[in-house]
């Protein structure tokens, strides 16, 4: 058998609730090194929010000088208001190959991992997938990579 999304993917993940504040979940970004956030209700994912779709509903002259009222109640929105619902996703027993594929057909830089229940166990992502293709080539793949 090949190889598992379970074998590449990050099981680590950050999650939010659908009415958590865009300045929140920017400052999550500022401090992690994700840039993708699973967004849960009662346990299980109903949405999908990134670093990108943040930088693009928040207005850039927040924490300017030129900064209006209307550029700060950007922050204020929520990230159920910007966020892909019910992304693409797969399970950590699917071929990494299989997930690859979707994500081109998709056009999706992640997917998350789900099990059984719809809770979200991982992600996998186009940099897991750079990693897992460069030791399929015979390089390294290092993790910090």
């Amino acid at each position: 058998m090949g190889v598992l999304v379970g074998d590449i993917m990050t099981a680590k993940v950050l999650t939010v609730d659908m009415d958590r504040s865009l300045n929140d979940v920017r400052r999550i970004f500022e401090r992690s090194a994700f840039h993708h956030l699973i967004v849960v209700e009662e346990g299980k994912l109903v949405g999908l929010v990134s670093d990108r779709d943040v930088f693009r509903a928040v207005s850039p002259f927040v924490g300017t000088s030129t900064e209006r009222s209307c550029d700060a109640f950007t922050l204020r929105k929520h990230v159920h208001q910007i966020m892909t619902r019910l992304p693409e996703t797969t399970t950590a027993d699917s071929p990494a190959e299989d997930a690859c594929r979707l994500m081109l057909e998709s056009r999706v830089s992640c997917l998350p991992v789900v099990n059984e229940r719809g809770a979200c166990v991982g992600i996998v992502t186009i940099r897991d997938i750079a990693r897992w293709a460069l030791t399929e080539l015979g390089g390294q793949g290092s993790r910090a990579a």
